[in-house]
């Protein structure tokens, strides 16, 4: 029986803006996936380090 939609138990939205729906992924070096997720709000925090690698980039004028 497929879910309904606005079921309760359905997926609720993280934070204030919407996710892509297009992962982003990438390998990392042997360890770090296990390291990682020992870090709480990791993804949160990756995000925000994401955003702050692109404000870095240089204006193309």
């Amino acid at each position: 029986m497929p879910f309904q939609k606005k079921h309760k138990l359905g997926a609720l939205p993280y934070g204030e803006e919407p996710l892509d729906t297009k992962p982003i992924s990438f390998k990392g070096r042997k360890g770090q996936l296990e390291k990682l997720k020992t870090v709480p709000n990791w993804q949160e925090q990756l995000r925000d380090f994401v955003d702050q690698l692109i404000s870095n980039l240089p204006k193309n004028e």
